[in-house]
C-alpha cells in the first residue's frame, strides 16, 4: 500500500487464479446405486456421441468456478454434468471454469436422497440457474422412480419447471435426450434407473448393451442370409417339380 497526499492507495496486483485445488474430499456416493445410476448416465452418452469429441461429460468431479468458493472450501461436485463445444480430449481432474474459457455445464444432473434432496432442489438449484446458468437441470432418487423433476433456463435466465410427457420423461433440449426411467439389471442390481432415450423414443443404450444389440444384429443377418439360401433352393426344388409334372426335363433347361 502507498500513500500519497495522505490518502491511502492499494497497489494494484493482477488477478491469480488459486492454484491449490483439491479434487477429492474423500466423501463416497449415497449408495452403490447412486454411482452405478451416475455411471449409466455417462456412460451412455458417450457410447451415443462416441464419435463426436465437442463435449466433455463427468460426475462427481469438483467444479471449481471462484476464489471465493476455492477460500470457503466450498466444494460443488454434481452427480452429472455435461459441458458442450469443447475439447473432450482433455485429461481432467475436475471442471475449472477460469481453465475452460469461462464455460459451465450446459446440463446437469444431481442424484438426490432424502438427506439431500432439500439442498438439490433449493441451494444447488439457485447456485446452477443464478451463477451456472445451467440451461437443463434435473433432480432424480435411484430409490423413488417417482421423483424426477426438471428444469430449463428461460430467456430471462430464470428455471421454468419441465412437464412429463405421457410416457413420465422430460425432455432435455441441450442433448436432444429424453429423459425417463427404465427397469432392469445393471453391474447386478435390479432397480428402476434414470435413463437417456433419443428423440424416437429408443432407449440410448451403454457401451456392453450396444455390443450385445450389434451381436444379435449380426445373428439375425445371418439368419436371414440362411433363411433366404433355404427359400431359394425351395423354389428351384418346386419348379423342377413342376417341370418334370409337365413332362419337361428340368436339367436341359
Amino acid at each position: 500500500m502507498t500513500t500519497e497526499n495522505n490518502l491511502a492507495v492499494v497497489d494494484w496486483e493482477s488477478h491469480k487464479p488459486p492454484t491449490d485445488l483439491i479434487f477429492d474430499d474423500g466423501e463416497p456416493l449415497e449408495s452403490n446405486r447412486h454411482r452405478i445410476a451416475m455411471n449409466v448416465l455417462i456412460r451412455s452418452l458417450q457410447q451415443s456421441w462416441a464419435d463426436r469429441n465437442d463435449y466433455f461429460t463427468g460426475g462427481n468431479m469438483f467444479i471449481y468456478y471462484s476464489s471465493t468458493q476455492v477460500h470457503n472450501r466450498d466444494f460443488r461436485g454434481p452427480d452429472f454434468f455435461a459441458v458442450l463445444n469443447v475439447d473432450g480430449k482433455n485429461s481432467r481432474q475436475g471442471w475449472v471454469v477460469w481453465e475452460e474459457n469461462g464455460r459451465y455445464p450446459d446440463v446437469i444432473v444431481e442424484l438426490m436422497s432424502p438427506s439431500t434432496a432439500a439442498i438439490d432442489k433449493g441451494i444447488k438449484k439457485n447456485l446452477y440457474e443464478q451463477t451456472f446458468h445451467t440451461s437443463d437441470y434435473f433432480v432424480y432418487d435411484p430409490f423413488d422412480p417417482n421423483s424426477l423433476q426438471g428444469w430449463h433456463l428461460d430467456d430471462n435466465q430464470q428455471y421454468q419447471s419441465l412437464t412429463l410427457n405421457e410416457r413420465s420423461w422430460l425432455w432435455c433440449r441441450r442433448l436432444g435426450f429424453w429423459l425417463g426411467t427404465w427397469e432392469g439389471t445393471i453391474d447386478r442390481e435390479t432397480a428402476i434407473w434414470l435413463r437417456f432415450y433419443d428423440v424416437a423414443g429408443n432407449l440410448v443404450l451403454l457401451p456392453e448393451e450396444a455390443a450385445i444389440a450389434r451381436e444379435e444384429a449380426a445373428v439375425a443377418r445371418k439368419e436371414e442370409a440362411v433363411a433366404r439360401e433355404e427359400e431359394a433352393v425351395a423354389r428351384a426344388e418346386r419348379l423342377a417339380a413342376r417341370l418334370r409334372e409337365l413332362g419337361e426335363n428340368p436339367d436341359v433347361l
